[in-house]
């Protein structure tokens, strides 16, 4: 289930499975009945009061079936409503019109003497700010300390883009409908939305070939059938020579860190190409990464004229001004696959046009951009000013519009964003990988696999994932040089996950 529905997808699939013969109040009656098992999980029956929060819309609507499963199970219920009652339409006003019980007005006050509250004011389709009474009560509810299950998504947080709207809920649980969306992995939604469930309302996974989703949660399923698994037959000319163009004597470390992220993601060779004053350092911090002197980008240019070499990481430690562009130029001058960090990024912050043409003119050669924020609007500006205030999906797939790159824009919530619209959010990264040279790391690792032959936006978005496992596996305290000794494991879990080991 790595589908990730906007509020608009998720909206068609409701209708889909309505029009094929489902009635909404049917779906309805499913997904309360699941945030009614969701609190029956959490609290013991009898051992005290649920206050549902019904909001005015069809997630209130949810809400009410809720507390009238629980009331029926024997739970003491107070339904606490925000607006009119009469005011509900369609399926909500039915759903409302089978709760027997009292109804009374949602205000910050009447959470005393509540023990749980069930979040069923608003749902993933927010599109305004909260204000008034509503705010009120979702600060209220975050201020009572209470354990909160939300209903499809916390109050107040968008459903597309994980925005809080001037306030959000801080729900303990989310119990969500078929499919996630993005706004529940995407920050700072997922801080809001405590763990995930998905709940099966009925809605069949067939709707997804008319719905035709492009953003998915990154896991193996996403790009396992193009994860490079090394053949009983294979050799190291086989798995790629992989690249990276290193900083002079005082910035080396970053390009060893990609290099050895490159190898041990599994290219064949790896070869820092080192300006000549940092020969004898970079040769002498690894063993089984080769040096090759390189100074400056016609030398580059020469010695790239052989195929073999089929994987270029440029940027990290690299240095920012036109020496960097001019080793850019270089290397997306051939077929081989391109890695732009850091300061390759950078050194384009006043002439992005020029890179991006660079780009767009190397067709089908794969070219994968890595910037953290800061790298991102700089390069990006002018593309983000016309693309407005709009997700972190978005804006990703925006850069990759403009610029024909696939794009990895970097945080907790890694968006890799390809230029036909296809993104994956990444939600495994561990807050212990905020160190220096950990993207330097992602760097190399994207460049290993791409040696390998793996298509560009699944070598990053695998990587991205690789990444975050391997920041869990070397733990809290992990600096840089953990990252690639922890791949091994992480490697030799995911190949028993696809069954090619032991």
């Amino acid at each position: 289930m790595i589908e990730l529905l906007t509020t608009a997808e998720m909206a068609e699939a409701d209708r889909l499975t309505i029009a094929a013969g489902t009635p909404g109040i049917v779906l309805m009656e499913r997904a309360g009945r699941a945030v009614a098992a969701a609190v029956a999980r959490k609290a013991p029956r009898g051992a005290q009061t649920v206050c549902v929060v019904a909001g005015p819309g069809n997630n209130g609507g949810d809400g009410f079936v809720c507390a009238r499963v629980l009331a029926e199970r024997g739970y003491p219920v107070r339904l606490l409503m925000l607006g009119d009652r009469g005011g509900l339409k369609g399926d909500a006003a039915e759903a409302a019109g089978r709760w027997r019980g009292p109804v009374e007005a949602a205000q910050p006050l009447a959470l005393a003497g509540c023990g749980i509250v069930v979040d069923a004011l608003f749902g993933a389709g927010l599109a305004r700010p909260v204000e008034g009474p509503a705010r009120a009560m979702i600060e209220a509810i975050n201020a009572s300390g209470l354990p909160v299950i939300a209903v499809d998504l916390p109050s107040g947080i968008n459903g597309s883009s994980g925005a809080v709207m001037g306030a959000g809920v801080r729900a303990s649980e989310t119990v969500t409908f078929f499919r996630r969306k993005p706004g529940h992995l995407l920050q700072p939604g997922r801080l809001h939305c405590g763990p995930v469930a998905v709940a099966d309302i009925g809605i069949a996974d067939s709707v997804l070939e008319r719905i035709g989703p492009a953003i998915f949660a990154n896991a193996p399923a996403l790009w396992s059938d193009q994860f490079p698994v090394p053949l009983p037959g294979d050799h190291k000319y086989r798995r790629g020579h992989a690249v990276v163009v290193s900083g002079d004597l005082s910035h080396t470390g970053a390009a060893r860190l990609a290099a050895r992220g490159a190898l041990r993601a599994g290219a064949g060779l790896v070869t820092i190409a080192s300006p000549p004053d940092a020969l004898a350092v970079n040769a002498a911090g690894n063993l089984a990464v080769m040096v090759h002197p390189v100074d400056g980008a016609k030398e580059l240019a020469a010695w790239l004229a052989d195929p073999r070499l089929n994987a270029i990481v440029l940027g990290p430690g690299g240095g920012v001004g036109g020496r960097m562009r001019d080793m850019v130029i270089a290397a997306l001058s051939g077929e081989r696959a391109v890695v732009l960090d850091a300061d390759a990024l950078t050194s384009f912050a006043e002439a992005p046009e020029t890179l991006f043409s660079a780009i767009k003119a190397r067709g089908a050669a794969p070219t994968v951009m890595t910037p953290h924020q800061g790298e991102f609007v700089r390069l990006f500006k002018d593309p983000l000013q016309a693309a407005g205030n709009t997700s972190k999906c978005d804006l990703a797939k925006t850069a990759a519009a403009a610029s024909g790159a696939i794009v990895l824009l970097k945080g907790s919530d890694t968006v890799v964003a390809a230029s036909q619209g296809r993104a994956s959010i990444t939600e495994n990264a561990p807050p212990w990988l905020s160190t220096a040279g950990s993207g330097d790391v992602l760097a190399g690792f994207i460049a290993g696999l791409l040696a390998q032959g793996m298509p560009a936006f699944e070598a990053a978005s695998a990587a991205t994932w690789l990444h975050g496992e391997a920041g869990s596996e070397a733990g809290p305290g992990l600096i840089a040089e953990d990252l690639p000794e922890a791949l091994r494991a992480v490697y030799r879990r995911l190949y028993v996950d696809l069954g090619v080991w032991p």
